[in-house]
């Protein structure tokens, strides 16, 4: 059984579009500071707003799309109730994957997109944008949307923490949190 969708058939899904991808991208990675190898999930409501997202790193061994499927499921269900009862979804789910390489679809990205259909539709929700980090930049697979920062390698200035333990402390920095004048979204640790 192939778990996996090309990129044709991803386009030809009907996907709904992001109103701003650039926003958007920007404030989940500012959120989240995914590093390579981080996965994000994200919760929009009708009116396209993050309801709740959550960040977690996939097994290092995983290609399979039903890992995938597995991995975002259990992350929903963290930071959102289920519309299963509902005729027609009114929530989007919306995966972020930061990674190394060249910015282009892979047969990887292919895995998590069948990942995010399915896990979307068990959750009862619609299937959104897929959207790829590199060190590159940003892009929304299947619609051509892109742009350079951020990018995989924007969330630090030197090289890339060996844990979290060694990221730094942002609790002293009063002025990076007045720049998040959002409200708070639900969010679960990644394992």
């Amino acid at each position: 059984m192939s778990r996996t969708l090309d990129l044709e058939t991803w386009s030809d899904a009907g996907i709904p579009l992001l109103r701003n991808p650039r926003e958007f991208v920007g404030a989940l990675h500012a959120r989240h500071l995914p590093a390579p190898g981080t996965a994000i999930v994200a919760v929009l409501d009708p009116l396209h707003r993050v309801v709740g997202s959550a960040s977690f790193a996939p097994r290092a061994d995983s290609s399979d799309g039903w890992q995938y499927r597995n991995a975002i499921l259990a992350h929903l269900r963290r930071v959102v109730p289920h519309d299963l009862r509902r005729a027609v979804p009114s929530r989007t789910a919306v995966l972020l994957l930061c990674r190394a390489g060249e910015p282009g679809w892979t047969p990887q990205d292919g895995a998590w997109m069948w990942g995010l259909r399915d896990a979307a539709g068990l959750h009862g929700l619609r299937c959104g944008s897929y959207i790829t980090l590199t060190p590159q930049g940003w892009q929304v697979l299947g619609d051509g949307r892109h742009g350079r920062n951020p990018h995989a390698g924007s969330w630090t200035d030197g090289s890339p923490p060996a844990n979290v333990a060694t990221l730094p402390d942002r609790s002293s920095d009063s002025r990076h949190w007045a720049r998040r004048s959002a409200p708070p979204l639900r969010r679960a640790a990644g394992r």
